[in-house]
């Protein structure tokens, strides 16, 4: 990890990978990686 703003949400990998703290990610050639995040608490219970 080069950098980390959590107050922000987000860190900057040593392989140009910015990692966001939803899961998500932007590539260095741009493309993104969607949040990947599993189902909402809320709904677990029940």
């Amino acid at each position: 990890m080069i950098a980390c703003f959590r107050e922000q949400g987000w860190s900057l990998l040593c392989n140009g990978v910015i990692l966001f703290e939803d899961t998500g990610e932007l590539l260095p050639d741009g493309s993104t990686i969607a949040p990947h995040r599993g189902p909402a608490r809320h709904a677990l219970v029940g």
